[in-house]
């Protein structure tokens, strides 16, 4: 039997990420936005490396940023439940392995941007606790997903080997069947039984809800069946099934996912022979492991699967026994797999539609979702109360009123409305001088306006309470030496900040420059040249260099680092400084 569409939440509460440096991206947001009906602010354009793997840095410029930018420009923070990538979004952030390592799929990383936005601080190495996880509690008793209890994004991909596979993913989960079959293989003679505990629980948690299920205890492999509507194996970690399809017939709707550390590594084909195995040497490996592929999973047909980058060790892979009884007892697609995942800012894939949900019978109204927006903060009620309950915790002392504002400046900035957010700063700072954080953005503010006197003294406000802080050591003392013209006091300065980051090229840079305009060049070159090999992408600290060591007479190294300059920003050239500088150059080659 298919039912009819049981939409939950409801499109409003989708984000679709569409890759615009990816035609495939493009394809398949559009086939979801018109079948979903996804309203238009909630379609997110990024421009990413259409690649499997992309830098810490990558990740945080071009996906996390500036979707967390779009959310906030809509003021969607507690609308959107759901963030669905889309083909030729990046699967995988760089980093080290092991069990405290920082790399991590991107879509498990952006499960924390709703957490990071609110203003908490979410350490990089090692998984993070999942707080919709059911772990022991009855799957059938979870809540709905929202933000009145979860600081969380539930994030799903709709990805699979092509564009035509994704689109038969989407329409699947459109119209999904009601009836089906459970298939769990387990893997006989394991020396640690945990997984195939898991799934005989499933098995038996799935009989007292009257469903069907085929629990394959033997060292048989589960093969061949029809209307099947969720399968779960340890997939060619059991040497049986060393094979790239199980001759399942599986009904629209029907969910997968297997005990495979690389599953989810690449959703690229591989060539025609592959085929999955325990063998890790060169010939046996596609895409760096020989492991059974997610993406066969979705060519055979289910609906929704979920898959690991790297190796997640077995604790943090989707329980089984939550998966399925969730999923049956009435929860959404991306509600069922999460509730059932352990750990966030981990390996983790989900694929599939979030608003697939075959049992379900109600819609949460908006109002069980989200709040009103709080004008006095100028954000969603629930989000706001988070940000200004985070801001509370860090900021002791300090009125609410003050720190409403403070809030309602970075609301303010977010619309490129400077004039408003100096004004709420301001505004704070008269409420509550010592208010330290506040102080600093406003020093910020005037140095952008070049107020550089209110600047020096926000500074100065900023030290009384936090007198280590090294950006305002640092740009203070910058301040005193260019603008007040007080090189002596800006050193002692700039010398307690790189005490405090001896390895930051933009202290370093600090430093070097206020030797210089004390007349100690060689001492000046000295740290300039330490900035310039740690931020070669820096112009201003190049052009620093470059001109000291113009003076200096090194000639070939001054020109060397102009080059660069006006190769990352050619508009420097206009410049009275960097016109004086080709002038030297030139005058001193000509001698």
């Amino acid at each position: 039997m298919v039912a009819t569409p049981a939409f939950s939440q409801s499109a409003e509460n989708v984000a679709v990420v569409v890759n615009d440096a990816s035609p495939a991206s493009q394809l398949v947001a559009d086939y979801y936005a018109r079948t979903r009906s996804i309203p238009s602010t909630n379609i997110i354009r990024i421009r990413t490396p259409a690649t499997d793997e992309i830098s810490r840095a990558e990740y945080v410029r071009t996906i996390e940023g500036p979707i967390a930018a779009a959310i906030a420009r809509e003021s969607l923070q507690d609308r959107i439940l759901y963030i669905v990538l889309t083909k030729g979004v990046p699967l995988r952030i760089q980093g080290t392995s092991g069990l405290d390592g920082t790399g991590s799929s991107v879509d498990s990383e952006l499960t924390l941007l709703y957490r990071r936005a609110s203003g908490v601080q979410v350490p990089l190495a090692g998984p993070v606790s999942n707080p919709y996880f059911v772990g022991t509690s009855d799957p059938l008793g979870a809540e709905p997903f929202t933000h009145r209890n979860h600081d969380i994004y539930l994030v799903t991909r709709l990805d699979a080997f092509s564009v035509d596979d994704v689109f038969g993913l989407i329409d699947k989960a459109a119209a999904p069947a009601t009836d089906g079959t459970i298939v769990l293989d387990q893997r006989a003679g394991l020396s640690e039984p945990i997984g195939d505990q898991w799934l005989a629980e499933a098995a038996r948690r799935l009989k007292n809800m009257n469903r069907s299920v085929i629990l394959e205890s033997t060292a048989q492999a589960a093969r061949g069946f029809a209307g099947v509507l969720g399968y779960f194996s340890w997939g060619s970690n059991d040497a049986i099934n060393g094979v790239r399809q199980f001759g399942m017939r599986f009904v629209p709707g029907a969910i997968a996912a297997t005990f495979v550390s690389t599953d989810a590594r690449t959703l690229m084909p591989p060539p025609d022979g592959w085929r999955p195995s325990g063998d890790w040497s060169s010939k046996a490996l596609f895409a760096g492991s020989p492991q059974t592929l997610t993406g066969d999973l979705i060519r055979e047909g289910v609906t929704g699967a979920a898959g690991h980058v790297a190796e997640p060790f077995l604790r943090s892979i989707a329980r089984p026994e939550i998966l399925f009884p969730g999923y049956l007892g009435g929860r959404n697609l991306a509600e069922a797999f999460y509730m059932a995942i352990p750990h966030l800012s981990w390996q983790t894939v989900v694929i599939g539609d979030p608003l697939c949900a075959p049992f379900r019978r109600q819609v949460l109204a908006p109002n069980q979702i989200e709040e009103p927006i709080d004008r006095r903060l100028e954000l969603p009620g629930l989000f706001g109360a988070r940000r200004l309950n985070n801001l509370r915790a860090s900021a002791d002392g300090v009125s609410d009123d003050a720190l409403a504002l403070q809030v309602k400046a970075e609301v303010f900035l977010r619309r490129d409305d400077k004039a408003a957010a100096r004004g709420a700063l301001e505004r704070a700072t008269s409420l509550a001088p010592d208010f330290w954080a506040a102080q600093l953005q406003l020093a910020l503010f005037y140095e952008d306006a070049s107020e550089h006197d209110r600047a020096i003294a926000s500074y100065r406000e900023v030290l009384k309470r936090q007198p280590d802080h090294v950006v305002a050591l640092n740009n203070l003392a910058f301040s005193l030496a260019v603008h007040r013209k007080s090189p002596e006091e800006a050193r002692g300065l700039a010398r307690r900040a790189l005490l405090r980051a001896r390895e930051n090229p933009v202290v370093l840079d600090t430093v070097g420059w206020i030797e210089h305009l004390a007349g100690n060049n060689h001492e000046a070159a000295r740290f300039l040249s330490l900035a310039a090999a740690r931020a070669p992408d820096n112009p201003e600290i190049r052009l620093h260099a470059a001109m000291v060591l113009a003076e200096l007479g090194d000639l070939r190294s001054a020109e060397r680092h102009l080059n660069d300059v006006l190769r990352l920003q050619p508009g420097l050239a206009d410049e009275s400084r960097v016109k004086a500088l080709v002038t030297r150059l030139k005058l001193r080659k000509d001698l």
